[in-house]
């Protein structure tokens, strides 16, 4: 149910963990530098995780259908999130994207209650929200000029979000 990488593995591969429904806590070190597409994907007990500060990126799909992941916490090394990367997951208390992070993919958050986006991300891609019916809030930076297709599609449940001036485009 719980598992620890040695510090001699740098790199985690496509589906590594896929399904290991049994799975509750990972512990990732330092070493490791690349996670690769759909890694922890359906870890359906996974409730928590700890993302060091050498990775760059999260892949797609790294943390999809991961249910029972409640928390994450996002290290500032992070400058992009892939596609479907935190999506079914039940992230219920309020995530941050660190300003690190320039690029996000769709689907990313689908599930989530709270959302704070402090980077430098010029635009929040088609479905990015889709399917959040319990996001209460969000306050998007000024960073951002557009809001793609269906970004907060059946979000049934927003009562408040921040749109700032530099969006031009929605």
């Amino acid at each position: 149910t719980q598992i620890t990488i040695p510090s001699s593995v740098t790199e985690i591969g496509n589906y590594a963990f896929y399904g290991c429904s049994s799975l509750t806590q990972i512990t990732i070190p330092s070493s490791v530098t690349s996670i690769g597409k759909g890694a922890f994907s359906f870890c359906e007990s996974l409730t928590q995780i700890i993302i060091p500060s050498s990775l760059t990126s999260i892949g797609d799909k790294v943390f999809s259908g991961c249910s029972s992941l409640t928390q994450i916490a996002i290290p500032s090394s992070v400058t992009s999130i892939g596609n479907y990367a935190f999506s079914g997951c039940s992230l219920s208390t309020q995530i941050t994207i660190p300003s690190s992070v320039t690029s996000i993919g769709c689907n990313t958050f689908t599930g989530i209650k709270k959302l704070e986006i402090k980077g430098d991300i010029k635009n929040i891609p088609d479905s990015l929200f889709s399917r959040c019916s319990t996001l209460t809030q969000i306050t998007i930076p000024s960073s951002v000029t557009s809001i793609g297709s269906f970004a907060f599609d059946r979000c049934s449940s927003l009562t408040q979000i921040t749109i700032p001036s530099s969006v031009t485009s929605i």
